[in-house]
C-alpha cells in the first residue's frame, strides 16, 4: 500500500534557472520510473529570478536525458517551502548554508546533490537495504541514516561538494555543470532502484 503523502525533495541553487531545474526534473522523471507516485521533486532559488523558465541550455540537458524542461516557473526559497520537504539537495555547499540559515532543524536533512549521492555510494557497500515495505517510510529514514555516514563520504577537495554555477556563461560551462550533476544524479536513482521493494 503506497503512502498518501509522497516523499518530497527539493532541490536548492541560486536563481533557480540553471541547476536546480535539472536536478529537478531528472530526479523527478528517474523516480517516477522507480515509483510511480511516491515521490515529489521541487526546487527553488536562494535569489531566484522569479517566474523564469529554464535556461535554454540546461532545458536541453534535461530533454537529452529523457526529462521534461516544460511549464516550469522559478520560485524564491522561504520557509514555507522548507517545512514542506523531506530532503534537501543544494548545489553547493554554500546553499546548503543558506538553507540551514532559514531553517536550522534541517541539519540532517541537507546536503549538497554531490555529497549526498557519495554517502548512498556508502550506503550501499553496506547491504542493508530493504527488499520489502514502503519506499516512502524507507526514504524518510534515509537522510539520518545518509548524515550518519557523512564522515566516510567526505571528498578530497571541498570543491568536489559543488555543482559550478553556468548561468551567463559559456556553453562549456554548462557541460561542465552537467558533468557534476549527472553522476550525482544517476547515482541517486541506482540506489533508489537498488532498495525498491520488489513488486
Amino acid at each position: 500500500m503506497q503512502s498518501p503523502q509522497p516523499f518530497r525533495i527539493l532541490t536548492v541553487c541560486t536563481g533557480n534557472i540553471c541547476r536546480s531545474p535539472v536536478a529537478e526534473r531528472l530526479l523527478q522523471a528517474g523516480l517516477n520510473q522507480v515509483s510511480p507516485g511516491s515521490f515529489e521533486v521541487r526546487s527553488a532559488g536562494t535569489r531566484a529570478m522569479v517566474g523564469e523558465p529554464i535556461q535554454p541550455l540546461s532545458a536541453q540537458i534535461i530533454s537529452t536525458f529523457r526529462g521534461t524542461p516544460e511549464d516550469f516557473a522559478a520560485r524564491q526559497l522561504n520557509q514555507k517551502i522548507l517545512r514542506e520537504t523531506d530532503l534537501v539537495l543544494a548545489m553547493t555547499s554554500k546553499h546548503r548554508g543558506e538553507v540551514l540559515q532559514l531553517d536550522a532543524s534541517l541539519l540532517k536533512r541537507t546536503f549538497t546533490v554531490r555529497e549526498f549521492a557519495r554517502m548512498l555510494a556508502v550506503l550501499e557497500t553496506r547491504d542493508d537495504a530493504p527488499a520489502t515495505g514502503d519506499i516512502v517510510d524507507f526514504w524518510r529514514a534515509l537522510p539520518a541514516r545518509a548524515a550518519s555516514v557523512r564522515h566516510l563520504a567526505l571528498p578530497s577537495d571541498p570543491a568536489d561538494n559543488d555543482v559550478v554555477d553556468p548561468y551567463r556563461r559559456a556553453e562549456e560551462v554548462y557541460h561542465q555543470m552537467e558533468d557534476q550533476l549527472a553522476p550525482a544524479i544517476l547515482g541517486i536513482l541506482r540506489f533508489a532502484r537498488l532498495t525498491a521493494p520488489a513488486s
